[in-house]
């Protein structure tokens, strides 16, 4: 038997870890429940010691955010499988059983997700990873269930079992030994995309990333950093292009960067004319970072060989936008 451990990081999360701890509590037995803390100023874990005492508690000495903020905690768990949980998650019934057993009949499944669906509209895939990610030709990020902002109903579609690209941050399983090949994540990302760039550089190093349906959890989603949040943008923007730096062939990935950057100072000028000056300040700011950053970022390229194909259609910019494609199976034939 396998033996989980669910972390949840914190920071200044009080409120979020007395609403949904006790689920992630009831629902996860034989597992080991952590709270990693990211240095919070509020009450979190005093509240944690009272009133959960059976919770292993992680306390970092900075917020390194999501990426180091992980990386530092999980140095101090013990187990086969790590589930990193955000702290705005409702866990339902039964959710480890699926992920467990898939884990214990694909030995080639070096991370999971399960189905996220939106815990304010129950019937409705969440943003944050909805049925699995993927990524189009051009590195731009989508899900199975959200294309953009157009989320999709649960109807049973994706109750399935099938690779990904990329699974979600917000309830991500990794195989501790896969983590630790990998170094953990990137911390020069902080928050937002590390979850892609982990599981590029694992299916790098010949590793599966794989959705399981038949589990299910429930995200409120926006916590931490809302969808139009401009800090959100500029880090999403950013981290995008160093993952394509990090993680493609050197030819393509440098002819991907020009047509990447082009294409970030067309949606800029978008943002001017939807009024959302402070988001194309946010893509100006997030390309001068990038821009200091290259080296180190070029310097980081995996000595494993590069996969090839890791797309799953060549634009879904010009998909969603043109051609007004709003479902994954109108997008995708498999």
């Amino acid at each position: 038997m396998l033996k989980i451990a669910v972390v949840i990081l914190n920071w200044n999360g009080e409120a979020l870890l007395e609403r949904y701890l006790p689920s992630v509590i009831e629902y996860s037995k034989g597992a080991t429940v952590v709270v990693a803390d990211n240095a919070s100023t509020d009450d979190s874990i005093s509240f944690v010691k009272k009133n959960h005492p059976e919770v292993v508690i992680i306390q970092n000495k900075e917020n390194g955010g999501f990426a180091k903020g992980y990386n530092d905690a999980l140095a101090h768990v013990d187990a086969d499988i790590y589930c990193l949980l955000n702290s705005d998650v409702e866990v339902t019934p039964k959710w480890l059983e699926p992920i467990q057993k898939t884990f214990e009949t694909h030995p080639e499944a070096a991370i999971i997700q399960p189905k996220i669906l939106d815990l304010l509209k129950p019937n409705f895939f969440e943003y944050a990873g909805a049925a699995g990610g993927f990524i189009d030709q051009l590195g731009y990020p989508f899900c199975r269930g959200r294309i953009f902002q157009s989320l999709e109903e649960d109807k049973g579609q994706y109750n399935d079992i099938r690779e990904i690209f990329w699974a979600t941050g917000a309830c991500m399983f990794i195989r501790k030994k896969v983590y630790d090949d990998l170094g953990g994540f990137d911390e020069d990302y902080f928050a937002h995309q590390e979850e892609v760039d982990l599981c590029w550089r694992a299916q790098n190093k010949g590793y599966k990333v794989l959705y399981v349906g038949t589990s299910e959890v429930f995200h409120l989603g926006g916590s931490t950093l809302s969808n139009m949040n401009p800090k959100k943008t500029y880090l999403n923007f950013r981290n995008s292009l160093f993952s394509i730096t990090k993680n493609l062939p050197r030819k393509k990935a440098l002819v991907l960067i020009f047509f990447r950057l082009l294409l970030d100072g067309l949606a800029a000028l978008r943002f001017i004319f939807q009024g959302k000056g402070r988001h194309c300040i946010a893509v100006i700011r997030a390309h001068f970072s990038y821009y200091r950053q290259f080296g180190k970022m070029y310097h980081k390229r995996e000595k494993a060989n590069f996969i090839e194909k890791y797309y799953k259609t060549k634009s879904i910019v010009w998909s969603h936008y043109v051609y007004k494609i709003n479902t994954f199976k109108n997008l995708v034939k498999d």
